[in-house]
């Protein structure tokens, strides 16, 4: 049944093999029919003198990363120039495009990254090419979402769609998709050394994860409240994690018991970074950013997290904006092989944005309304317990709006061996308010629910339209129910969709599971965190 999934992959697999017969009279234009999109993939090839006709698909891959690394520095210096001549109703634009410009710094930086690998200058394997083309594409599409939160999408839009960026980076994803060793569960470039440990990840810092008391490792640094550590503010500590060499290893900050009223970041190349609370409740990182009061939703989180390899452990991340302030963001993480391990994220809508790249989420609580894990990593939540609360009055609650925008794209949301419960305020209302386990944000979105407990919350129906009545996405998503158990695991009255399926068959599900979907055995063996590889 998986196989499915990747119909246009096996359509493309004949025609990408046999770009090894064209000859150097036939252009660039039979290469580049070949792709999703030909006429962007023409239109940058003519206008640029001197390029090379590729001799095989590896080749054109790399001409096509390096077609769309220079389409989204186009876009970047564009949108910079557009801001600043902006010169009426500013300050919603100027939200939108400090947004845009910041997506399209890290596209340049993706792209980047994968051209590196591919060109082999570095090295990389193709699953995590996909993952790096998919991060780019994911952040040109929050861009353009971006300018619907204040409506200015006529302003900003034409701007980036010049560049035809989106579609030449389908176009890679295509391309490096269809290549023999890469069929979408491939594993990314092993990080452990000779004992299965991650090469970035010492012994100290193995066991702070283990340990109940944190207070056993010395710590980096330590923020309270209080004045009894080093700082008083989280963000202060996560700067002086900033300006340390990039080659120190990890960081480990402890933040005491305590109640934080701020909104932290932990910026691109702020690497390895590991934010350790005394448990949920106990210590809290707080905000109350929302939509409604003038930030975008990739804005409004109270933790935004992007360095690579970051970890939390025993924290509370919350958004209090409350449900009549709308998207109100508690956690983004765009963060490559981030861990959040025993930590609590609640808000109301658009709680947690699990935004792009590999993600693993372990025995977690993640409370919310309407679309309150949403976004488009790669993510998998292993014994979690997620807990739909009581929305505005009229509204249905939804756990997943998954925004997979490319078939190619390697990213979903997997909830495996988890339980869904109803929050205590939703219990006194729970007849009169129903409750979904996801719906399409993006045309090709996909989340799978494997071996979970499902309570009498969930509707019979499991899953709903994008909106009342709409058919959007419903035959090109991929949703999927795998053993689950509980009042509401019977699939029999479930979405009769072409895009929902209830798999039969170990086989199937495993692919959605730590070891395949995010290759989680390369990463978290050793960091302390339990988990399991398969089913």
């Amino acid at each position: 049944m998986m196989h499915k999934i990747y119909y246009l992959l096996r359509l493309l697999l004949p025609f990408l093999f046999s770009f090894h017969l064209l000859t150097t009279v036939s252009g660039i234009d039979q290469w580049c029919d070949k792709t999703p999109y030909p006429d962007p993939c023409k239109c940058y090839f003519i206008d640029r003198n001197g390029f090379r006709l590729p001799t095989q698909p590896s080749d054109f891959r790399v001409m096509l990363v390096e077609a769309a690394m220079h389409r989204a520095i186009s876009a970047r210096d564009a949108l910079a120039d557009s801001l600043l001549n902006c010169t009426t109703d500013c300050q919603k634009k100027q939200a939108v495009f400090a947004d845009c410009i910041h997506l399209y710094e890290d596209t340049i930086m993706q792209l980047n990254r994968t051209l590196q690998g591919v060109s082999g200058r570095q090295y990389c394997t193709d699953f995590d090419a996909q993952t790096w083309l998919s991060t780019a594409l994911t952040n040109t599409e929050t861009c353009r979402h971006g300018t619907t939160d204040f409506n200015v999408s006529d302003f900003i839009t034409p701007i980036v769609s010049d560049t035809k960026i989106s579609n030449l980076i389908s176009n890679c994803l295509a391309v490096n998709g269809a290549l023999p060793n890469n069929n979408g569960t491939t594993t990314p470039t092993s990080t452990a050394d000779r004992k299965g440990f991650p090469t970035w990840f010492s012994g100290r810092e193995r066991r702070l994860l283990q340990l109940q008391s944190e207070r056993a490792v010395r710590a980096n640094l330590v923020v309270a409240k209080d004045g009894s550590g080093h700082v008083t503010t989280v963000q202060a500590a996560i700067d002086v994690a900033r300006r340390r060499k990039v080659a120190s290893g990890k960081f480990v900050i402890y933040v005491k018991r305590g109640v934080y009223q701020e909104n932290i970041n932990v910026r691109r190349n702020n690497d390895d970074v590991m934010l350790i609370g005394d448990g949920i409740g106990s210590t809290i990182i707080t905000g109350d950013r929302s939509v409604k009061d003038g930030y975008t939703t990739f804005n409004s989180a109270t933790a935004s997290i992007e360095g690579l390899r970051f970890i939390a452990k025993g924290l509370t991340f919350q958004n209090t904006a409350g449900p009549a302030k709308g998207q109100a963001v508690a956690l983004r993480s765009s963060s490559d092989l981030s861990i959040f391990y025993q930590c609590s994220i609640e808000g109301y809508q658009d709680t947690l944005l699990v935004h792009s790249q590999r993600q693993f989420y372990r025995d977690c609580y993640i409370y919310g309304t309407v679309d309150f894990i949403f976004g488009n990593a790669a993510a998998v939540f292993q014994s979690c317990l997620i807990l739909p609360r009581r929305p505005l009055k009229g509204q249905a609650n939804v756990i997943t709006a998954q925004a997979r925008a490319d078939p190619f794209q390697n990213t979903g949301i997997s909830i495996h061996n988890s339980t869904i419960l109803p929050a205590p305020d939703l219990i006194p209302v729970i007849g009169t308010v129903k409750t979904y386990m996801g719906r399409p944000w993006m045309k090709y979105s996909r989340t799978v629910v494997l071996e979970t407990y499902l309570d009498s919350v969930v509707s019979p129906l499991g899953w709903s339209p994008w909106l009342r009545g709409s058919d959007f996405g419903l035959d090109t998503l991929f949703y999927a129910e795998y053993n689950n158990i509980g009042p509401a695991s019977s699939t029999s009255g479930r979405v009769r969709w072409k895009g929902f399926h209830v798999l039969n068959r170990a086989s199937d599900a495993y692919a959605f599971t730590v070891g395949s979907f995010i290759a989680g055995t390369s990463w978290l063996p050793g960091t302390g965190v339990p988990f399991n590889s398969g089913l």
